[in-house]
């Protein structure tokens, strides 16, 4: 990366995205002196250098400039709580702790843990970046600001952790070089938007990111790297103490705004409390003005109410799902029934006689999934039985869910789940059953625990894999066991089905599934007479319109989508004529959508 010097001549140009000035009074002979009024784009926000401001109205005027959707965040300001009295209905002191990391000695390379870190090669480099921020809850940042920083800016160092089997970008971190960007006289630096995809699979990540970005800061000169942590983010506090960091006094101002609302403000008494799937749809309620009340925050159920209208959800599902639909959904049976009348392609099967009916039909078919009629969260299902001793013990375990159970051929291909919000296809997405990647270090065990542990973090709680008999039988299948250590950069899939309350994770694909499975899912939901729902289907390539029907769900998990909008589509059919609703597949597109796909087969 090359740029021009940030400390040139007052007027002299510089990078976009810098703003900074020499100080006028500076003498001659100190032409490394450091910059003023400094400040640094990066996309999500501002970054402020609160140390090169001589005036708090000045930087306190900077901080009002704060662009909607941003989150600029002004460090080590020389008095922040002076900064903060001269705008107090705007500004605030940020509740997170400083952690300094010292280069007293040489910062040692994080161990090879399958993953290699780099710079950024090309910009669909900053495309991953993003989908990484997303991933974690974070503000996105346009990718041609990361793009032309990473090109133009020598200060800012964007590097990303890369998987070493297939390319994948996991984790990033941003290192903005202090003494580069404003003549730092402490000779700093500092790390920002540590970020690790949860689905990542991986332990270390973001370890590896910090040592190696440290490791650049270290060898240019720098006397130490800084970052910002929550002050109740204990696992990432003692993570940063076990590399070296130590806490410093430095304070960061933030402006009042609604991504830091929870920072200076209490929420609803409950809001805290909700799942992911609830809490999605809350905050996109509160967001368009809508009153939202909790009335029971475990089971996720809500008041919503705006102009005269109130509608009472539990997550996904509202008043405006009848009964009848509801019960359609919640007997498998039913629901097969349905849809095959509708024409829509089901799997053979049967409901299971549990005697020798059942392993005949085994016999005819070879490869069956077991499930019970009713149930949710994958509880009581057994995915690729192929013995009569397999098929008794599967149907002893769906039998303890529900009484009824039922036998499906099993189909080939991935799990696809299509969100259906007012007859729109608004969300498709992959499902993968869980899996783990060798370290060469530990156990098949110990890397599930770690997995489910991560799982959770990143769903609050709702994903985790059971160490059960299933996830033992499918390592055992895969020729492990949960004591032996798996090589290094080995992936192992330890669960049968990919649902997500189970460990498994999600990618989505709406831009590029094939329009005839998008009219598939929006007649299964009208065949069915349910207005929100997510449709599963299994296809062999979501490009084709290859599939077959398994089931519908009446209360899909709208956060699992992000960031497709399912939950502004779901709160849009909930209070129709509410703003914010991005254009949507429509039924009525179907009939063009395959116009084009055959005009293009006939082209030679």
């Amino acid at each position: 990366m090359s740029t021009p010097d940030p400390r040139a001549e007052p007027g002299g140009e510089h990078p976009e995205g810098i703003t900074l000035s020499l100080h006028e009074a500076a003498p001659p002979d100190m032409v490394e002196s450091m910059a003023s009024d400094v400040v640094l784009e990066l996309g999500w926000g501002r970054l402020i250098f609160g140390q090169t401001f001589s005036d708090p109205e000045q930087l306190a005027e900077v901080l009002r400039e704060e662009a909607q959707g941003r989150r600029d965040i002004c460090i080590y300001a020389r008095e922040p709580h002076v900064l903060v009295a001269r705008a107090p209905a705007e500004l605030f002191i940020d509740p997170s702790h400083t952690y300094r990391w010292r280069f007293y000695e040489e910062v040692d390379p994080a161990p090879s843990l399958g993953i290699t870190v780099r710079t950024l090669t090309d910009p669909v480099d900053a495309d991953e970046i993003n989908r990484v921020y997303v991933r974690c809850g974070m503000v996105p940042a346009p990718t041609d600001v990361i793009w032309r920083n990473h090109r133009e800016v020598d200060a800012v160092d964007y590097l990303v952790a890369v998987r070493d089997d297939d390319g994948t970008v996991i984790g990033t971190v941003t290192g903005v070089d202090h003494e580069r960007l404003f003549g730092d006289p402490e000779q700093g630096s500092s790390l920002w938007t540590l970020a690790v995809d949860p689905a990542a699979g991986l332990p270390g990540v973001g370890v590896a990111l910090t040592r190696a970005l440290a490791q650049i800061m270290q060898r240019r000169g720098r006397a130490y790297i800084d970052l910002s942590v929550a002050h109740d983010n204990t696992a990432a506090i003692g993570l940063y103490e076990k590399l070296g960091f130590t806490r410093v006094p430095v304070m960061a101002v933030k402006r009042k705004n609604a991504i830091n609302e929870p920072l200076f403000t209490h929420p609803p008494e409950t809001v805290d409390d909700l799942n992911p799937y609830a809490r999605i749809i809350a905050d996109e309620a509160i967001r368009r003005g809508i009153w939202v009340e909790v009335l029971d925050a475990e089971a996720g159920e809500l008041r919503l109410s705006h102009g005269g209208r109130t509608v009472i959800t539990r997550e996904s599902l509202s008043e405006y799902t009848s009964a009848v639909a509801m019960s359609r959904c919640d007997d498998k049976r039913l629901t097969r029934r349905i849809v095959s009348e509708a024409g829509i392609i089901v799997p053979m099967g049967r409901l299971a006689t549990f005697d020798e009916a059942d392993h005949e039909f085994l016999a005819e078919v070879g490869d069956v999934v077991v499930k019970p009629t009713r149930g949710e969260q994958g509880k009581g299902i057994t995915v690729g039985v192929t013995g009569p001793d397999d098929l008794d013990a599967a149907l002893a375990r769906a039998r303890q869910q529900h009484p009824e159970v039922l036998i499906e051929q099993r189909a080939e291909g991935d799990d696809l789940r299509l969100v259906v919000i007012d007859h729109k296809v608004v969300a498709a997405a992959l499902r993968r059953p869980a899996e783990v990647t060798g370290t060469g270090k530990h156990t098949v065990r110990e890397l599930i625990e770690a997995q489910s542990r991560r799982r959770a973090a990143a769903t609050g709680g709702e994903s985790r894999i059971p160490m059960d008999d299933v996830t033992e039988a499918t390592v055992r299948e895969a020729g492990w066991s949960f004591d032996d250590v798996l090589p290094e950069g080995t992936r192992l899939r330890v669960r049968r089905t990919a649902n997500l309350h189970q460990g498994g994770t999600i990618h989505d694909v709406t831009a590029s599934v094939h329009p005839e499975l998008r009219s598939v899912a929006v007649a299964a939901a009208e065949a069915i007479g349910i207005p929100v729902t997510g449709i599963d289907l299994l296809v062999p390539d979501v490009t084709r319109p290859d599939y077959v029907f398994i089931e519908a769900n009446e209360r899909p998990g709208l956060a699992n989508h992000e960031p497709q909008p399912t939950a502004k589509a779901f709160v849009d059919f909930l209070f129709p004529g509410q703003p914010g609703l991005p254009q949507a597949w429509t039924p009525d597109e179907a009939e063009r959508d395959r116009a084009e796909s055959k005009k293009a087969e006939r082209k030679p």
